[in-house]
């Protein structure tokens, strides 16, 4: 039997299997952070493609909280409305709707990757998209020439906690059923986390207890309110790869504490504040984060998702197969063949019927299979 196709519980909720398909930010939406067509077909082509778990691109918590002007947003209700067709979708094909909520800090108010991926200026705000003020543990910009954020004070930290809370519950409205918070890759509460970029020496910096107040700060406030029936994750940069960065041994630590506050999941990344200096990606070893994965489940003892070049079916199998993590993350494959979990399926014998295609294929398929019975009574 397949460990990767074999089902899993996460409090109520039962995937099917345990390939997920990532989060990945497509930057398609309008100014009013509602999706569109296009994210229509995108996710319904993703949800029949086979997967336990079909998560959407981050969700902004506020307008400040985006990346890009055309990020997906979660601050008001009709989002929330416009994205409920989309989660009873990805539920119908038969795989768990999923979601990330973001705030993007310090690398907010930039173009998208195709269009530079540089910070908003006055002739942008020309052209109809003004930049705004992002925020951050403390005024550092991410890279140079970026925009220098505003250092949160009491009362921006509290905002920010009460719009996780309220994303959460209109994500519970919309009907997803596991929650992610994007606590890695640079973005707000990565930032306080690291102390390369959280240089406070108030409750909110300082040593490990500070700089994780505010992640755990979230996860209580998130966690109470989306449903106790309902699974939640947390993405984290498991390492900065930076020196004098945040490490391994932090994100176990702090693994260990999300999961005292109800957290079921550990989403297993890195990276992110290092100085951007292209918009190319690295090529890296096939599951090149997989270790991060495999050390949080077994000295944290909490659940793990492993994402990072995962590529073959041979490969994600093992990982595990070989209790290294429990759910496996596919992000570019899933772009480049979105059926990637049925061929995955197929190429490891855990094929179940026809159940697991989409309906019209399952048609086709039943029609040929009958076909060649027939043929060999025949013959």
């Amino acid at each position: 039997m397949s460990a990767l196709f074999s089902p899993l519980a996460l409090r109520d909720v039962a995937l099917r299997n345990r390939v997920m398909v990532s989060p990945m930010q497509q930057y398609m939406a309008g100014d009013d952070g509602l999706p569109t067509a296009f994210h229509s077909q995108h996710y319904g082509r993703q949800a029949l493609g086979g997967a336990g778990v079909v998560m959407t691109e981050a969700l902004a918590i506020s307008p400040e909280a985006r990346v890009t002007r055309h990020d997906l947003g979660l601050w008001d209700d009709a989002q929330a409305a416009a994205l409920a067709p989309i989660a009873a979708m990805i539920a119908e094909a038969g795989a768990v709707p999923a979601t990330q909520l973001i705030h993007a800090g310090r690398k907010g108010s930039v173009g998208r990757p195709w269009e530079g991926y540089a910070p908003l200026t006055a002739e942008d705000a020309a052209r109809g998209s003004p930049p705004w003020t992002t925020l951050a543990p403390s005024a550092v910009p991410a890279n140079p020439g970026w925009h220098t954020p505003r250092a949160l004070d009491e009362a921006g930290v509290a905002a920010v906690v009460a719009d996780y809370a309220a994303a959460a519950r209109r994500a519970a409205k919309a009907g997803f059923r596991l929650l992610e918070v994007h606590a890695a890759h640079g973005y707000l509460l990565h930032s306080f986390l690291s102390p390369l970029s959280n240089h406070r020496n108030d409750d909110w910096g300082g040593d490990f207890a500070g700089r994780a107040r505010l992640a755990l700060r979230v996860a209580e406030a998130v966690r109470d309110a989306w449903p106790a029936h309902l699974p939640l994750s947390f993405r984290l940069s498991c390492v900065d790869d930076q020196p004098g960065g945040w490490s391994l041994e932090d994100s176990v630590a702090l693994a260990r504490e999300l999961k005292a506050r109800g957290v079921d999941l550990i989403d297993c990344s890195s990276g992110g504040l290092g100085e951007r200096t292209t918009t190319r990606m690295v090529r890296r070893p096939e599951g090149y984060q997989v270790e991060y994965a495999a050390r949080i489940r077994a000295e944290a003892g909490v659940p793990t998702a492993a994402v990072g070049l995962i590529t073959t079916p041979a490969f994600a199998e093992a990982v595990v197969a070989e209790g290294r993590a429990d759910v496996v993350a596919i992000g570019r494959e899933a772009l480049s063949d979105p059926h990637w979990p049925l061929r995955a399926a197929r190429a490891l014998g855990a094929d179940r019927g026809f159940g697991m295609w989409p309906p019209s294929w399952g048609w086709w398929l039943e029609k040929r299979a009958r076909a060649a019975q027939a043929a060999e009574r025949e013959g």
